[in-house]
């Protein structure tokens, strides 16, 4: 194996987190798969997707996880947060109780994580579904959504759609970039030996392949 070459291959584990319904999955699948379905599905426990990408003279694999958004499945436990690079918050522009639960899901998430440094842990922030009503039903302003990404250390904030393909390569990007960051931090082997009988129901439904 040539140790140069796996020195610039990295693998990122991302996290999405958001309520139900705020189309965590439909922008997983527009970023993955450049595709968009209007039929919702619940995503039920947790599922995840591979994208791979070149940031710099990097090779850059994304793992990102999704996990449904309804609170009955927020105890999915420290395994499934642990070893995270980065974790995307996702809210609905349109439902502002999904703008005021970040807070709970941010909560959650550092609590779960158990990280070296907090502070420190890249978050990006999504308000997603601009495109309805040609913006005009809003219910959260985009200076009230950076407003609070700036309370929480000016977290990164970008607005898409997922429907229209609108911003979604280039907040991923961004994602992959703030991760790489902390990818260093962790031992992955030490996290997929801890995972892999969680995940393992997941795959035999097919995972992400359906």
């Amino acid at each position: 194996m040539d140790l140069s070459t796996t020195k610039r291959r990295a693998l990122l584990k991302v996290i999405v987190l958001g309520d139900s319904g705020v189309g965590k999955t439909s922008l997983m699948n527009q970023y993955v798969y450049k595709k968009f379905s209007h039929q919702y599905k619940a995503t039920i426990g947790a599922d995840f997707v591979t994208k791979e990408l070149q940031v710099d003279d990097k090779l850059v694999t994304l793992q990102i996880w999704d996990t449904a958004g309804q609170e009955r499945f927020q105890s999915l436990g420290a395994a499934f947060y642990r070893g995270a690079d980065c974790c995307v918050l996702v809210y609905d522009v349109n439902v502002l109780k999904s703008f005021e639960t970040l807070n709970n899901w941010h909560e959650e998430f550092l609590k779960q994580a158990d990280l070296v440094d907090p502070d420190a842990f890249p978050f990006i922030v999504i308000g997603n579904k601009i495109d309805i009503d040609g913006g005009n039903s809003r219910a959260v302003s985009h200076k009230k959504a950076t407003d609070w990404c700036a309370s929480k250390g000016n977290l990164p904030y970008f607005e898409t759609s997922a429907k229209e393909n609108y911003n979604v390569d280039e907040a991923f990007l961004c994602v992959a970039k703030v991760a790489l960051v902390t990818e260093h931090e962790h031992d992955h082997d030490i996290y997929f030996q801890g995972i892999s009988e969680t995940v393992s129901e997941v795959e035999q439904r097919g995972g992400c392949a359906c």
